[in-house]
């Protein structure tokens, strides 16, 4: 028997070899330092789809007089992914006292659909003197592809909300004017039938003439407020005469000529025929004895 260089017993010529030379066990990245990271830091934040993002793989290893080769052997392709462009950059640092030198390897892609997709494990290659190279594996991630951001619905939004909020205030304005107008006419006809209620109370007392024009000017602060006519001095510009002649002021004729009697002649009258004058007046204008 002879032992051959390596220190493996072969046997006389004509022997036969009955073992073979055990496999070569390769050792795994972990033993030799090296380390693969990959994703941005924080994470991957969404992206919008028909847009390209930078996807960055790092691989790291302890310096200690030593450089190694590092080949990408994948591509970042997937379902809605499409890898355009891959670039490189070399660093070192000192980390815990010791220098580490790494490769960050950028993967551009451009998102094709939405949803949740993935991005696939990427290899790597380290060749070695053995001529068996070492395999890297980094690890999948997740990356959410949304729609692009139409601004156009939330502008329809906001118009139709600012249309409804306008109109919500016009429609309270408009509530709020009418019963100011309400609240405003109840009030006048109030003030209208306490003056008409003094005049009841005076038909048997007072003079005939005096009373009639008091009526004439109760009634002329009618007619102004209901034409719009000389409201600001309580009707005393409104010529009843003129606008029976116009024929607005149909069924006033009689009470229209005793106030004109009483104007330019006048004399005794019984309160009977005040009183009577006094409902024609108050029907004319519409005004009740009670609210």
């Amino acid at each position: 028997m002879a032992e051959d260089s390596v220190g493996v017993a072969v046997p006389d010529s004509g022997a036969v070899v009955q073992d073979s030379a055990p496999a070569l066990q390769m050792p795994t990245p972990e033993q030799l330092g090296i380390s693969i990271t990959s994703g941005p830091e924080g994470g991957m934040k969404s992206v919008t789809v028909g847009d390209s993002f930078d996807f960055p793989v790092t691989v790291s290893w302890s310096v200690q007089g030593s450089a190694l080769l590092v080949v990408p052997s994948g591509s970042a392709n997937a379902k809605g992914l499409m890898q355009v462009g891959l670039s490189q950059e070399s660093s070192r640092s000192v980390k815990d006292g010791k220098e580490v030198a790494s490769i960050t390897f950028t993967y551009k892609i451009v998102a094709q659909d939405t949803g949740n997709l993935h991005i696939p494990a990427l290899r790597f290659e380290i060749p070695t003197q053995a001529g068996m190279p070492l395999d890297l594996r980094s690890e999948s991630v997740d990356v959410r592809v949304v729609e692009p951001f139409n601004p156009l619905p939330l502008a329809v939004g906001a118009v139709v909300a600012v249309c409804v909020l306008c109109a919500g205030l016009w429609r309270a304005r408009r509530r709020a004017a009418a019963r100011e107008a309400v609240a405003a006419r109840n009030a006048a006809e109030n003030a209208l039938r306490e003056k008409m209620m003094v005049l009841k109370q005076r038909v048997n007392s007072a003079d005939s003439r005096e009373w009639l024009l008091e009526l004439e000017g109760i009634c002329k602060e009618y007619v102004a407020r209901r034409f719009g006519l000389g409201a600001e001095d309580n009707g005393a510009g409104v010529n009843l005469e003129t606008l029976v002649k116009d024929g607005k002021l149909e069924g006033w004729e009689s009470l229209v000529e005793e106030f004109a009697h009483a104007r330019y002649g006048g004399g005794q009258r019984d309160g009977f025929e005040n009183r009577e004058t006094w409902k024609a007046a108050m029907k004319l204008m519409g005004v009740s004895e009670e609210e």
